[in-house]
């Protein structure tokens, strides 16, 4: 079982740094069959429209993120949603092995360390560089390379 919660655990993570990245990637993994979580309660997440509509939102996301008004990933709303986001999709992720719970926790905890981390990460690097852009562009990268990494099929 402890392997089964590391990757819950690094999806928490991604939605840490990119909230809807991680459902985005995670619904579109459950819609192609790539992940089979096991409840019927997270079954929404492989409905046709699910995918589709946590892209539109995700695309949004990387967008608003680019804007200098654009508030911390450590507000009391943007902290809660990505905790949440990291809950279900580390439930989603968990649940593929019989693991809901645990899963969830794990990707609750995974989100925590990426908002925290990725926003030390982000002003350490935007501080070195001296923009904020190429290091939000990359975090970017990381965000969708890191969710597609943990979903693809091997």
């Amino acid at each position: 079982m402890p392997y089964d919660i590391v990757p819950a655990f690094l999806i928490g993570v991604i939605a840490g740094l990119r909230s809807l990245t991680a459902p985005a990637v995670f619904s579109w993994a459950v819609r192609l069959g790539w992940v089979h979580p096991q409840s019927r309660l997270l079954g929404f997440m492989g409905y046709a429209a699910t995918p589709w509509i946590f892209t539109a939102m995700a695309i949004g996301e990387l967008i608003a993120d680019q804007l200098p008004n654009a508030p911390a990933r450590t507000a009391p709303l943007g902290f809660s949603a990505r905790i949440a986001m990291g809950a279900l999709c580390g439930a989603v992720c968990g649940d593929a092995h019989g693991y809901l719970a645990i899963g969830a926790v794990a990707g609750a905890a995974g989100a925590v360390a990426g908002t925290l981390g990725g926003y030390a990460a982000r002003v350490r690097l935007t501080s070195a560089v001296g923009k904020d852009r190429p290091v939000a562009l990359l975090e970017d990268a990381l965000a969708i390379g890191g969710a597609l990494w943990l979903v693809f099929p091997r």
